[in-house]
């Protein structure tokens, strides 16, 4: 059902949106851009929501019901957002939990069981029970993101399901969800769980639509005990289908476990109660090699044998991904030999019995055959997460990767019993031959659990007939091993109408009368588990998908040179919402709103070419909104595991938007930096006394849109490249050509001559370019890409003679050598310079690590802050060497991004949110260090920011470096360094500065009259 068939109100607007808005408290979204977002989660499928409501507790969730009851409206509960088999996302009413109704509610200790809302996620109820000694049982690969009520919606287990299978209630969410609150689309509310024969015939004698549910569900489970018996599998991650085990009286008619895995389609959750088990915070994890993934799944009974926490296997396809795309590399190294693998962990109290279970674990599986090809029992706590985190960004290192197929989920999730996982894999392999396949295999072997992505064609009719006849036939394989179809992601869309296969007609009659029990009308979650939409029906990307492919400023190397594909590669796991680890994606973390999200940027840029619900292409109001506190930090570039670039995206949408369009001042304030800084140079006291001087300052601030809670950088009274232009050269070694960048050229001269003094102590020559250049750096904020291309070509032919003989080039910048190494190759592609030129660019620490150099000691205590361009593009491990070779305890946290980036928290209407994302790690963290620790950050804008919000200076890298070379040297580090301004005819200072800042605006408003003239039609 679309949004414009729904009944129109008195006023003209749409009868439900009026009546949610006037009920519900929390948010009530049915604008294209929200219903595009939504219209999409981790699976093949798409479909436009009607709309979406974010409750802000149970009563905005009655109301909402209530709203669409009364309309006819389908409802669909979501979470995450991460299902792979496409339950949530439908035509209906989107209740999203995650934005508000999310929280631990209690932690009962003695009781070991946690009350939480459905919004909450994963992590958070296991940080609060971990307090205690307690755990949650299962954990998905999503755990940072996935929400309970996901979970519960399709019973989810993960990587550590198998150590609540050991020492808990069980492996699924179902066997650990002790009680639900729930409320039905007729607005039945109650409270569900276990109930004797007692109290269900007190509850049926009472009557009423309750009374009525529960006389129903035991006439069902009366009517069908024998077929539930007999034909549900008995393996440890059987989800499919509905769990009607769990009314049989053996198992306590618990109606809440009941529920749990019905995806949505039965009843709403608005709060659970669930089980903890003991946390077993001691882990050892041991690897061990085989020949083979089959072998791997050979040996899986000998090692449940031991009672693990944790068993997973993968196979050499999936390393081989990982080295494709260059991830994991270090990672990867620390395997044992062989070309297939298990993880396997185990816990205790102690490191010391933990360690004692895995070597007795190991002395079996070598007293077993297959033997082993090597194995290694980690002992180190951060390599262990490290080999944890190749496994758990398995699907992201299966998908997109260089120089193969694209694959998809799809037939991901099948399970098996656990003595015939070997058989089942070599049958499963030859299986995807027979049909053109090829994938690679991992999961959870220790309770049969197998994962993997598959190269299905959905581009064409052949393609899906091929997909519907595998799946069909992969079905079949394995209910011929007694498995499940699901094993923990759900049925969804994907695999509802391939379970007559599984239970049968009789036992699928049962399902449809269970769903009719709590949703006679039909509206919870339509087409799923009963009833059916086809598999084939509704793809994102089927035969009939043709979007729009448009001309581009980027030339997308890794998609083909298409744009449409780049906006595909987002596969929707949602890492990008994680609260905590990594960069991405700082706007999301403060606002937790999905369009400022990598996954819902990406999205939408999906929608706006597919240009159905998103209808104004490149003028979309939508995709601007959403990129708009985009900070493009890149953090998604290095943490998405698919290498979504919304900084990109963000620049070439911009480049399109603004075509024919002016620009914001701020864009010409800062777009022009290079411009400003070389006319400012010249006069640097006028300049720095029209910025700060009261009355002066705060309107040079408005002229340029900086916030006025902004301090403006002081210019230098002398530039790096006027000080350096009288210099005698020095020292006889190879020549280094060094990158005088635009902000520390203008503003911290100082930085640069370190980096000179350092690299000459290295025995370089070393020089600069002989005119001033600019990366363009801060072009591509503003999608100003054109003047981009003029800079970067103006800087090869200027350096033309140093491209052709090699010379290291040297930036001290960590955003400009970015600049180099990523959007120059990708920008310039016709000009076979670009490429040679982004691979002869170096950071400082790089160059200095690569050749070896020795710096002088410097004892004392370092806390390393990356830049985020750095940390996407080619790491922080150089600059931490360096400074650990001179003797320094370095600590380097994963502290994200500082909120400054650049431009952006410099502008009027972005300090507020530039500020919350510097204090939910980095400011925080910078209070909390010791005054005679250095702190070290590279980035212009991260020592700003650490400065405007704190009492430290942060040095970079180089002047550490010059430090130790000078240590009988004072070098203040605790407070920004003073540039005093001369005093001398203020009268006229201040006349002159009226005159500056009075040139600056009329500058300004010429640019921008002018920047139509910029945006000319995309070049290719």
């Amino acid at each position: 059902m679309e949004l414009v068939s729904l009944r129109t109100g008195k006023d003209g607007r749409p009868a439900l949106i009026g009546a949610l808005q006037r009920a519900v408290r929390g948010e009530v979204r049915f604008d294209a851009g929200s219903r595009a977002l939504y219209a999409a989660d981790a699976s093949n499928y798409r479909h436009v929501p009607t709309g979406v409501v974010f409750p802000r507790d149970a009563q905005d969730v009655l109301l909402t019901l209530e709203a669409c009851r009364r309309h006819g409206v389908p409802v669909l509960s979501r979470g995450g957002g991460t299902s792979l088999g496409g339950q949530t996302t439908n035509v209906a009413v989107v209740l999203d939990f995650s934005r508000y109704m999310n929280g631990v509610l209690q932690i009962d200790v003695d009781g070991r069981s946690a009350r939480v809302l459905p919004g909450t996620v994963l992590d958070l109820l296991r940080d609060e029970a971990t307090k205690y000694g307690l755990t949650f049982g299962p954990d998905p690969s999503t755990h940072d993101r996935c929400t309970l009520g996901g979970m519960i919606g399709n019973s989810a287990c993960g990587i550590h399901a198998v150590m609540s299978e050991f020492y808990g209630p069980g492996p699924r969410t179902e066997d650990n969800v002790e009680e639900l609150e729930i409320v039905t689309y007729d607005g039945l509310r109650m409270r569900v769980g276990p109930t004797t024969e007692e109290d269900l015939r007190r509850i049926v004698n009472e009557g009423g639509r309750r009374g009525e549910v529960y006389r129903r569900l035991a006439e069902l489970r009366d009517r069908y005990a024998d077929a539930i018996r007999e034909r549900f599998p008995d393996v440890p991650r059987r989800v499919s289908g509905y769990n009607l085990t769990e009314l049989l009286p053996e198992r306590g008619f618990n109606v809440a476990r009941a529920l749990v895995g019905s995806e949505g389609t039965c009843v709403t959750v608005l709060e659970a109660t669930v089980t903890l088990v003991d946390a077993l915070p001691a882990r050892s994890l041991l690897v061990v090699g085989y020949s083979s993934v089959y072998e791997v799944g050979d040996v899986i009974p000998c090692v449940r044998e031991q009672r693990p926490v944790g068993c997973e296997g993968l196979d050499r396809r999936l390393i081989d991904y990982d080295q494709k795309k260059g991830a994991h590399a270090r990672d990867l190294s620390m395997l044992p030999d062989g070309d297939g693998w298990l993880l396997i962990e185990f816990g205790a109290d102690t490191k010391e019995e933990a360690d004692e279970q895995a070597r007795r674990c190991l002395d079996a599986l070598q007293r077993q055959s297959p033997k082993p090809t090597g194995h290694r029992l980690m002992d180190d706590p951060s390599a262990e997460a490290r080999i944890w985190a190749v496994r758990e960004s398995a699907l992201g290192a299966t998908a997109f990767a260089p120089n193969e197929k694209d694959t998809w989920p799809g037939w991901e999730d099948a399970a098996v019993p656990v003595d015939r996982v070997g058989v089942y894999l070599r049958e499963f392999r030859q299986l995807l031959e027979q049909h053109g396949y090829d994938c690679s295999l991992y999961g959870h072997f220790g309770q049969g659990c197998v994962h993997t992505r598959i190269d299905f064609d959905f581009s064409s009719k052949e393609g899906m007939d091929r997909y519907a006849a595998f799946t069909a036939e992969a079905a079949d394989l394995v209910v011929r091993h007694g498995g499940s179809l699901s094993g923990e992601h759900g049925d969804g869309q994907a695999r509802s109408d391939l379970l007559p296969k599984m239970y049968g007609s009789e036992l699928m009659n049962a399902f449809r009368e269970f769903k009719a029990i709590w949703d006679p009308d039909g509206k919870m979650n339509p087409g799923r588990i009963v009833d059916p939409s086809p598999r084939t029906a509704d793809l994102r990307l089927g035969p009939g998908y043709q979007p729009e492919r448009p001309d581009t400023y980027f030339s997308y190397p890794e998609d083909g040179g298409d744009f449409s594909h780049a906006t595909v590669r987002c596969v929707g796991v949602g890492k990008c919402r994680r609260e905590d680890g990594g960069t991405m994606c700082p706007s999301w973390r403060v606002t937790h709103d999905e369009q400022h999200t990598t996954r819902g940027r990406a999205h939408l840029l999906f929608e706006m070419l597919r240009g159905e619900v998103i209808t104004d292409g490149w003028q979309s109001e939508e995709v601007k909104a959403s990129l708009d506190l985009c900070l493009a930090c890149k953090g998604c570039k290095g943490d998405c595991p698919v290498d979504v670039d919304i900084a990109t995206y963000k620049a070439e949408f911009l480049a399109h938007y603004y075509e024919g369009k002016r620009r914001p001042r701020q864009a010409l304030a800062f777009g022009y930096i290079d411009v400003w800084t070389s006319f400012a140079s010249k006069l640097p006291s006028l300049v720095n006394f029209a910025t700060h001087a009261p009355g002066i300052g705060r309107f040079s601030k408005w002229v340029a849109g900086v916030s006025q809670q902004r301090e403006v950088p002081r210019f230098a009274r002398q530039s790096f490249r006027a000080s350096f232009a009288g210099r005698s050269p020095r020292g006889h070694g190879k020549r280094v050509l060094l990158w005088p960048d635009t902000f520390n050229d203008a503003f911290f001269p100082e930085i640069l001559s370190a980096a000179v003094e350092v690299l000459e102590s290295a025995g370089h020559r070393v020089i600069i370019p002989d005119t001033k250049l600019c990366c363009g750096r801060a072009l591509y904020d503003y999608g100003m890409l054109e003047r981009a291309k003029r800079l970067w070509s103006r800087t090869l032919d200027e350096l033309d003679h140093e491209i052709a003989a090699g010379t290291p080039i040297v930036g001290v910048e960590p955003s400009c050598v970015a600049a180099f190494r990523d959007e120059l190759p990708n920008l310039m592609s016709d000009d076979p310079r670009a490429e040679k030129l982004a691979g002869q660019v170096r950071s400082l620490s790089e160059l200095l690590t690569e050749e070896g150099f020795q710096p002088p000691t410097l004892r004392g205590n370092a806390l390393l802050h990356g830049h985020c361009h750095q940390k996407a593009v080619w790491g922080t491990d150089s600059d931490q060497r360096l400074l650990e070779g001179m003797g320094l305890d370095v600590e380097a946290p994963e502290t994200g991004c500082c909120g400054m980036a650049g431009a952006f928290g410099f502008e009027s209407d972005k300090y507020e949110i530039s500020m919350q994302v510097g204090e939910l790690d980095v400011l925080p963290r910078v209070r909390s260090t010791e005054q005679k620790t250095l702190i070290v950050a590279n980035g212009f804008s991260c020592r700003e920011q650490v400065m405007q919000a704190t009492e430290r200076r942060p040095l970079h890298l180089a002047e550490a470096v010059r430090l130790a070379l000078h240590q009988d040297e004072i070098l203040d580090h605790e407070a920004p360094p003073e540039r005093q301004l001369p005093v001398r005819r203020p009268r006229m200072r201040a006349s002159a500065a009226a005159l500056f800042v009075a040139a600056l605006f009329v500058a300004i408003l010429l640019l921008s009259l002018w920047a139509p003239a910029l945006g000319a039609p995309a070049p290719r």
